[in-house]
């Protein structure tokens, strides 16, 4: 009961978390409240910059309307006064919530502004706590989510090349599955319509280098990589994706070996799953080789006078041979 009164309680709090789904949150919990109440009003504050008389009249019966919709920005900057007023209206407001204005609280998280969120819970607010999506898993169940915002599914492997392009990047994510969906029918949404849809992405070209690499695809690795280029993609884009393949490679190696444990090689585990079913034919040695070859493909392309893209053709083609030189 307790859980279903702070749920609808007309204060809520949105603390912490993921910078871009803390904002989204009071997008929507903002939106709910305004079709709940259709003839109420959409009033934006910054606790920053806003005191005590700003939000008394943004809480108070205008001539356009009884009741409003009150956003609070950055709740942790309030002063003391300003903070008198919130938690003197929590608790007005949760005795009668009918007749009042809906207050929605932003906060950023940590320590500042921690007491007067618990002064406020006290008081009956409700307290939203955002993810902050640093685990890859947890990226990726955020992938899905997105989908399922919109009615759709998205197939794990899909899921798992927007977050290996996008990782720490919440908004440009966000986007991305939202794009799809608008453009395309599919569902579920498999891998190669994702990378149909992301090819201009030098991060995705990259990846796909990577695995036709892996794959011992040498020759189309490399026409990829060239087209690539051409195309205006950066070589240090591409070596990045190399060095990134090789790197979850390595990890993979070293938990099959016992050196580290899964959650020590800090790799989502179906990306781990994955590298360790191409682990075949692949020693210490060539993985070591391997990546001092880019290595010296990455110092190419920053050096003047280099020749990255011979670089990238030789790191290519000792990755395809499983690190063995010919």
């Amino acid at each position: 009961m307790a859980k279903t009164a702070a749920a609808n309680a007309p204060v809520r709090i949105v603390s912490g978390g993921d910078a871009y789904l803390n904002e989204q949150t009071v997008r929507d919990l903002c939106q709910r409240a305004l079709n709940a109440r259709p003839d109420s009003e959409l009033i934006e504050l910054d606790a920053t910059h806003a005191g005590r008389y700003a939000f008394d009249e943004a809480v108070s019966p205008s001539l356009l309307s009884d009741v409003s919709v009150v956003k609070l920005l950055n709740v942790q900057n309030a002063d003391e006064k300003l903070a008198d007023a919130l938690v003197d209206y929590c608790k007005q407001a949760c005795a009668d919530p009918a007749g009042s204005s809906v207050v929605i609280c932003q906060h950023e998280g940590g320590v500042k502004g921690k007491r007067l969120i618990d002064q406020l819970v006290k008081a009956g607010a409700g307290k939203e706590e955002v993810p902050d999506l640093k685990r890859a898993d947890a990226q990726l169940n955020f992938v899905l989510q997105r989908f399922d915002r919109h009615g759709r599914r998205v197939d794990p492997m899909a899921a798992q090349q927007l977050v290996s392009v996008l990782a720490g990047k919440t908004g440009e994510l966000a986007a991305m599955c939202d794009q799809l969906c608008f453009d395309f029918d599919d569902n579920p949404m498999g891998l190669n319509r994702v990378n149909q849809y992301l090819t201009a992405n030098p991060q995705v070209t990259g990846f796909n280098v990577a695995d036709k690499a892996m794959e011992g695809r040498a020759a189309d690795a490399i026409v990829m990589m060239r087209s690539a280029v051409e195309q205006g993609i950066d070589p240090i884009a591409l070596i990045g994706a190399l060095a990134m393949k090789l790197r979850t490679m390595a990890k993979a190696s070293a938990v099959k070996a016992g050196t580290i444990s899964q959650a020590e090689a800090k790799t989502n585990p179906w990306v781990l799953k994955n590298a360790m079913r191409q682990l075949s034919g692949w020693t210490s040695e060539g993985l070591g080789r391997c990546i001092r070859t880019l290595a010296w493909a990455d110092e190419q392309s920053k050096t003047n006078g280099g020749d990255p893209v011979y670089a990238l053709e030789q790191s290519i083609m000792l990755i395809a041979g499983k690190g063995r030189s010919a």
